[in-house]
C-alpha cells in the first residue's frame, strides 16, 4: 500500500484543530499532543482554556527561562495564565467538567470507533497506567469531544476501527478525529471525511483505514 503522502507535523495538526475552535469557547486540552493547540489559537480570538487540575484561563507555553512550576497543566507542564485567569480546587474543576460547562475537549487516543467510541487510557500492557483519570469525565461531560492523534500505529495499523479492542473511555462521545493524514467526523452511520492532505483520496483512505468513509458534505 502506498503510504507516501505528506503528513501533518504535530504543530500543523495542532493548528488544524485550533482552526475549528470558535470564538468564546471553553476548551480543555488533554495531556500530550492536544496541549500544542494552545500555541496555535488565532490572535484576537477569546478562547478560555480549562485544565482539570484546577485552571481556567490558561495561556500558551511560557518562554524558555520563564517557567513557573507552581503553575502547571494536568500533564505537569509549565503554562501561563491569561489576564482574568484563575486556579481553584480540583473538585471544582471536575464539577465544571461533569456539569456540561466545557464546549470542547481535545483528547489523544489509542483507538476510536467509526461511531465515536473512545479508548484512550490503556492498551492492557503490563506497564499501563492504573486508572482512566479525568478522561472519562472529559469525554462524556464536554459538549463536543475531539480526538487528535496519528492515524496509524507504528505497525501501520489504523487507530480508527470498527470496534475498539482496548478498554473504553466513553461510548459514542467522539464527534471529530484530527489526524496527520485526514480529518473525520464520527456519526451514527460511521466515518465521514472532512478533509485530507494533498494527494490523498477518500478511496485511498478507505484502503488505509479498512472502513467505509462517506464523502465530505
Amino acid at each position: 500500500m502506498n503510504m507516501d503522502y505528506p503528513r501533518r507535523t504535530k504543530d500543523q495538526l495542532a493548528a488544524r484543530v485550533a482552526q475549528d475552535i470558535f470564538d468564546g469557547a471553553v476548551v480543555n486540552l488533554g495531556i500530550g499532543q492536544p496541549t500544542l493547540v494552545a500555541n496555535h489559537l488565532p490572535a484576537g480570538m477569546e478562547v478560555v482554556l480549562h485544565s482539570e487540575n484546577g485552571l481556567l484561563g490558561m495561556g500558551s507555553a511560557p518562554a524558555e527561562g520563564q517557567e513557573d512550576y507552581d503553575l502547571i497543566n494536568a500533564g505537569k507542564q509549565p503554562v501561563t495564565l491569561r489576564p482574568g485567569g484563575a486556579f481553584f480546587h480540583h473538585a471544582d474543576s471536575f464539577a465544571m467538567m461533569r456539569g456540561g460547562h466545557l464546549d470542547i475537549c481535545v483528547l489523544g487516543a489509542f483507538q476510536v470507533s467509526a461511531t465515536g467510541d473512545l479508548a484512550n487510557w490503556s492498551t492492557g500492557a503490563p506497564d499501563a497506567i492504573p486508572a482512566v483519570g479525568g478522561a472519562m469525565d472529559l469525554a462524556i461531560g464536554a459538549k463536543q469531544t475531539w480526538v487528535m492523534m496519528d492515524l496509524l500505529t507504528k505497525q501501520n495499523e489504523s487507530k480508527l476501527v470498527e470496534k475498539c479492542s482496548y478498554p473504553l473511555t466513553g461510548l459514542a462521545c467522539v464527534k471529530r478525529v484530527y489526524t496527520d493524514l485526514a480529518t473525520f467526523a464520527c456519526t451514527e452511520q460511521g466515518l465521514q471525511l472532512i478533509d485530507a492532505v494533498d494527494g490523498l483520496s477518500r478511496e485511498a483512505l478507505e484502503r488505509i483505514v479498512g472502513l467505509p468513509i462517506s464523502p465530505a458534505q
